[in-house]
């Protein structure tokens, strides 16, 4: 897979400048702890158990979050798609064993970002600082309970359509097991779905 990383770094970039304003010196200081990785559907990005050492912005592809139980069951946690990070915070930050799993459900590109010199450079640059301040109110704060109160307060029907209006081609690029697992119901729950909104065009 060939890789366009200009391309792919203008859209980090973009992606950092969309929550804050960031600096060129800033801006050089990430691209400087960047590196790119081409990964094959079905490879596994973080294990349950491992501590994650990176974050990961997603140039081209698909990758879900994943959480198997004591049974073997296995609840798919977030769907991610372009333009979006995935890693684990959590195991980030207090350098323990993450809870899930990250896998590619598509070929895809990725850019790896070292969390901890990450880190280390959102507590020297105050802009970097804002932006992750921003980030983390858009995407841990605001988002996690819309999603909480929408599992509760929404029906199945509901959340699939606001997940399709968020994410339009993603039912012809990922099996809809995926989907299902990840707006809490069953594959057949979500047939029914499917069809039921077919009849209604």
């Amino acid at each position: 897979m060939t890789i366009d990383k200009n391309k792919y770094l203008s859209e980090l970039q973009l992606n950092f400048q969309n929550y804050a304003p960031i600096t060129s010196e800033s801006w050089q200081s990430i691209e400087a702890i960047t590196a790119f990785q081409s990964v094959k559907k079905g490879d596994i990005l973080l294990r349950n158990g491992q501590v994650a050492k990176e974050l990961y912005f997603i140039c081209k592809g698909i990758l879900r979050a994943y959480i198997t139980d004591k049974e073997g069951t296995i609840y798919n946690k977030n769907i991610f798609t372009e333009g979006s990070f995935a890693g684990s915070t959590a195991s980030s930050l207090q350098q323990t064993p993450s809870d899930f799993s990250i896998e590619a459900l598509e070929d895809s590109i990725v850019i790896r970002i070292n969390y901890q010199k990450y880190r280390e450079l959102i507590f020297r640059n105050d802009d970097l600082k804002n932006f992750y301040i921003a980030y983390l109110e858009k995407n841990w704060v605001i988002e996690k309970e819309q999603r909480e109160i929408s599992l509760v307060m929404e029906n199945a029907t509901e959340r699939y359509l606001q997940f399709i209006s968020r994410h339009p081609d993603i039912s012809n690029r990922i099996p809809l097991l995926h989907i299902a697992s990840h707006l809490g119901i069953t594959p057949t729950q979500l047939s029914r779905i499917r069809k039921s909104l077919e009849k209604d065009l």
